[in-house]
């Protein structure tokens, strides 16, 4: 999966409308990093400027957005024992959209880039912190209460936001639509730099934590008798899947299905040890965000299509699947 990461980030970096070949990509790469025998590589300065400033961070932050949006997602459906669990039912989405509007509606984006991201992000853990407080009793979070406190915040800042948005121009509209759609468009090293601390941070303890989740898997219960506190468990690997998500989705936008898709698929593959299933969730999160990506740019030039509109044509008929084959089960039993 690693090599397959690889090869599609290539071909995304090489095709557009300006196209930089393969092996002038890997030689420019390894004589930045000073790679033993790598030689300066000529590239025109249409090629640099387009590698360098547009297409290499917008790949980077496409593995970065789809690296936390799989793991993440495959985390909510150990920890809710649900195949149609994804990162949106803790609120990240509701908070980020608030956060941005409120940028917008104030102006603050005009000013600089950085406050549209800074207040999506904390947005999302505003959302994220009255849930679990509206959710908790007793020292304990019931999954169906959590659940129930997802949907009735997401509401309520899904209202704010949509009165905020009525007191907006065009120009301030147009803005929230293309930042809500979900993209990786206009996407800078500055977006890079932002994103990568927090989320490789919440993949490596993500990734450290599976055997707890393997536990948490079994039942609270199950998860006492072997001496794992599940409150303590169950709100850090919720905290840090929020701020992993919120992380990405403040540079990206709303990018929906890949949370739901990606772990489910890699389940079915791989099996449910989530010692394997987190990493090889990231892994597929970012290779399908940056294939979508890619077909999106390229696929009716010089007009894109947003990633977050190509993930839901693709994310969608799987999820109506899903739902059939859940329905069918269920006739079944």
């Amino acid at each position: 999966m690693s090599v397959l990461l690889g090869i599609v980030a290539l071909v995304s970096l090489s095709i557009g409308q300006v196209t930089v070949p393969f092996i002038k990509i890997v030689g420019t790469i390894a004589a930045k990093l000073n790679a033993p025998g790598a030689a300066e590589v000529f590239l025109t300065p249409e090629q640099h400027s387009v590698f360098w400033y547009i297409r290499l961070p917008r790949v980077l932050v496409g593995i970065l957005v789809g690296a936390a949006l799989g793991i993440s997602g495959a985390v909510m459906q150990g920890i809710f024992s649900n195949p149609l669990a994804d990162p949106g039912i803790i609120g990240v989405s509701s908070g980020a959209s608030l956060g941005a509007v409120i940028a917008i509606a104030l102006g603050l984006t005009s000013q600089s880039f950085f406050y549209m991201p800074l207040l999506a992000l904390a947005g999302s853990l505003l959302a994220i912190a009255l849930i679990i407080l509206l959710a908790m009793r007793d020292g304990k979070i019931p999954v169906m209460i959590l659940l129930l406190a997802g949907i009735a915040v997401s509401m309520f800042m899904g209202a704010i936001t949509s009165g905020i948005l009525t007191l907006l121009n065009e120009q301030r509209l147009r803005e929230f639509l293309f930042w809500m759609v979900g993209g990786l468009d206009y996407r800078r090293w500055e977006h890079v730099y932002l994103t990568v601390g927090p989320i490789i941070i919440g993949i490596f303890v993500l990734c450290l934590l599976a055997r707890h989740i393997n536990i948490l898997v079994l039942g609270d219960q199950e998860a006492r008798s072997v001496g794992v506190p599940v409150f303590f468990f169950r709100l850090l690997l919720l905290f840090i899947t929020a701020v992993t998500t919120a992380s990405a989705v403040c540079v990206s936008g709303t990018i929906s299905f890949i949370g739901l898709v990606v772990p489910h698929i890699m389940r079915l593959l791989l099996g449910p040890d989530h010692r394997i299933l987190l990493p090889a969730s990231a892994l597929a999160g970012s290779i399908f965000l940056v294939a979508c990506d890619t077909v999106g740019r390229v696929l009716i030039q010089p007009t894109e299509i947003r990633v977050g509109i190509m993930t839901a044509l693709v994310g969608a008929p799987y999820f109506l699947y899903l739902l059939h084959k859940l329905k069918q089960e269920r006739g079944a039993a």
